[in-house]
């Protein structure tokens, strides 16, 4: 992503400047399972901000009394990828020991994925790319797959998130705008023990056409007259955008500023 300066953001916290001399261990050979993968990348994961928006969401995703985190606003300001991002610093400290990813897969008759060729994975794959792009800058697609295999990074439909019970997970809750007030509140009940769950979406791109059974619309609207020390929500705007500065003329040639 291209970075834009902008007034005001010149001095980010000093704290996110990256430190350097400071290396991993590695692992000692013999070690199977879950560190097999967790270690054999040694490609630091850095979160730096490039808004002051991005440095309160990267804030929140890293405080460990933050177990729900909404993140709202256009496309283009970060909000998935600082998401997958914070998710692998955290797989890589060890401080969760599976990553799951879930979306409404929209188009796919609301969730019926059995007509599509492969298994669950390969079903997902269209609507869950954006993520495993971010994934293979800090993993080989042999890892990847490994991974998969092992369910150290879990691809899950809404469908089959019911019932689920996750601990020590880093969820990603991708797309959220068009989950349904039902979805939302089954998803936002999955958690455990040592998880964090991280909610993205953009309320002006609805691929489902319709308002009042908006999930995501309807939590974000129940937060603000709630109190909760767990749940927080940042929300992006326009001059978040780092995509490309043509995004933001795209949005407001659409009017959507």
């Amino acid at each position: 992503m291209q970075s834009i300066t902008k007034l005001g953001e010149i001095n980010l916290s000093a704290k996110r400047k990256p430190q350097s001399g400071r290396q991993r261990d590695v692992a000692t050979a013999n070690v199977i399972g879950f560190n097999n993968y967790v270690q054999q990348k040694t490609k630091q994961v850095i979160l730096l901000p490039k808004t002051l928006t991005q440095e309160e969401y990267i804030d929140l995703l890293l405080d460990n009394s933050k177990h729900i985190v909404f993140a709202t606003g256009p496309a283009g300001t970060g909000k998935t990828l600082l998401a997958v991002l914070a998710a692998i610093k955290a797989l890589k400290e060890r401080r969760v020991e599976k990553i799951v990813i879930t979306r409404p897969a929209v188009g796919v008759d609301d969730e019926q994925h059995g007509f599509l060729p492969g298994n669950l994975t390969q079903k997902m794959e269209p609507w869950t790319k954006p993520i495993m792009d971010v994934l293979q800058e800090h993993y080989s697609c042999k890892e990847i797959a490994g991974m998969l295999e092992e369910q150290i990074i879990e691809i899950a439909p809404l469908a089959y998130m019911r019932g689920r019970n996750f601990k020590r997970c880093w969820i990603i809750f991708d797309e959220a705008q068009n989950a349904t007030v039902n979805q939302m509140k089954m998803v936002l009940t999955r958690l455990s023990d040592q998880s964090k769950l991280v909610v993205t979406g953009d309320l002006k791109q609805l691929d489902r056409k319709y308002d009042k059974d908006n999930g995501l619309k309807d939590f974000i609207l129940r937060l603000e007259t709630a109190s909760s020390g767990l749940i927080a929500s940042v929300n992006f705007a326009h001059r978040d955008i780092q995509r490309h500065p043509v995004v933001a003329e795209v949005l407001k040639i659409y009017g959507d500023d």
